[in-house]
């Protein structure tokens, strides 16, 4: 259903941000250990999220691709992809991993573009699935960039996002941090080294007793880390004002997965009524 023959796509309105943080050169080091295993557990993600094996016969959008990852497992799931970012690192990332595990590949497609362009979104199509993991709490604009998206979504299509969690005053402290991160170049390090008995030694040694292992998004550990520390825009929204703001739009919630109150991601895929439903999954909440 997704207009993936448009060719090469206009250049997109980029947001300049001299305080952001480079997550392209974050993925660009993460790729160095991609391998099947990585590979196998975002596809394992999609599947979950999703309740559905396989994605054949479906468009799939994955706006702010960054590494590919999910994007990869998309096809996998025999999606036809259209992939983009709006940090050329990251697309080139996504390339990257294209040429090294779908080379050739005439149903993935990768571009720049951004979610705060309405302009460049519009000359997209519609997709039965639009994704975008972890992306939108990054582009100093969220509840602007998730708006921008529901057009992308078919009638009876799955809309997957994923939104930092809003803690209250913890996440006032996160903001601050990863604010002076990316102003202070010389505070990166030290900012690391403090938070890295909490973020990497507690976490990992938490995940090897519960037998939970890798992150289940393929992401290491350490470039998680990364990611948190440095990862900047930063906004957090609330389950319930999500669910409102796109009740109001026409979506309807099919599977919640909230990190139960700590910080991190909540997941959410909603359905756009006016279609026949990709799936049907329950409504999960997990502490």
């Amino acid at each position: 259903m997704s207009r993936l023959d448009i060719g090469a796509p206009p250049a997109p309105s980029r947001i300049e941000n001299k305080t952001a943080f480079r997550f392209g050169a974050n993925w660009q080091r993460f790729l160095q250990g991609m391998d099947e295993r990585r590979i196998a557990g975002s596809i394992r993600a999609l599947q979950q999220g999703l309740d559905t094996l396989d994605l054949s016969g479906k468009s799939f959008l994955d706006a702010g691709c960054g590494s590919g990852l999910s994007s990869l497992a998309a096809r996998r799931l025999q999606a036809a992809v259209f992939s983009f970012d709006y940090d050329p690192e990251s697309a080139a990332c996504a390339g990257t991993l294209k040429q090294a595990f779908a080379p050739g590949d005439a149903d993935w497609r990768i571009a720049h573009g951004s979610v705060l362009d309405p302009a460049y979104l519009g000359t997209l199509g519609q997709f039965d699935v639009v994704y975008s993991w972890g992306v939108l709490h990054h582009t100093g604009a969220m509840w602007q960039g998730l708006e921008n998206l529901l057009p992308l979504v078919a009638p009876g299509g799955a809309l997957f996002i994923a939104l930092y969690n809003d803690q209250g005053w913890i996440s006032r402290y996160w903001t601050w941090i990863k604010r002076t991160y990316v102003s202070h170049p010389v505070s990166r390090w030290p900012l690391l080294m403090l938070h890295l008995p909490y973020l990497y030694v507690l976490r990992g040694l938490v995940r090897s007793l519960t037998g939970r292992g890798a992150l289940e998004r393929g992401m290491s550990l350490w470039h998680d880390m990364r990611d948190w520390v440095g990862g900047f825009p930063f906004e957090v929204a609330r389950p319930e004002e999500v669910l409102h703001f796109l009740r109001r739009r026409g979506f309807e919630l099919v599977n919640l997965n909230t990190c139960g109150g700590r910080h991190g991601c909540n997941e959410f895929v909603f359905i756009k009524r006016g279609g026949a439903a990709l799936t049907a999954p329950e409504v999960v909440s997990q502490g």
